[in-house]
């Protein structure tokens, strides 16, 4: 299996959708690749979040309320609304194997919006868009 790089991964994240190749590289630069242990918690259930993480090797679970949710492969990714909003995270993601991750803290992609603002404005259109869809189907379901 071809090895992707990071910037191809934040590629398929729906918030970076759109970007350009040369924009997610920049923030692909801001990561930090850590080899962390089976059984770390990459996130807590209802901790505030502080960065992203990028699975790029390794297994892992989501847990959500104690239970098991899934079971991704790597490529997956967790915490993109951590690098915008001090929202606190709504699933625990524990490593079940040793794991190869690539972390990219707020205060750097924040530091990174400052010093590109046509990547904030973009992520700021998506992120709209995605709560007015999310708007639209919470209010048709009721």
């Amino acid at each position: 299996m071809e090895r992707r790089s990071t910037d191809e991964m934040l590629a398929q994240v729906p918030l970076f959708a759109g970007l350009s190749k040369s924009q997610l590289q920049e923030i692909s630069s801001l990561a930090t690749r850590l080899d962390l242990p089976a059984g770390r918690n990459l996130t807590t259930q209802g901790a505030t979040g502080q960065e992203f993480i990028i699975v790029l090797e390794g297994d892992v679970e989501v847990i959500v309320d104690g239970a098991v949710v899934a079971t991704p492969t790597a490529g997956e990714c967790y915490g993109e609304i951590a690098l915008l909003d001090s929202r606190p995270r709504t699933a625990t993601v524990v490593a079940t194997s040793d794991v190869i991750v690539d972390v990219i803290g707020r205060r750097e992609f924040r530091e990174l919006l400052t010093r590109q603002p046509p990547i904030g404005e973009h992520l700021r259109r998506t992120m709209a868009a995605r709560l007015s869809a999310n708007e639209e189907r919470s209010s048709g379901a009721h």
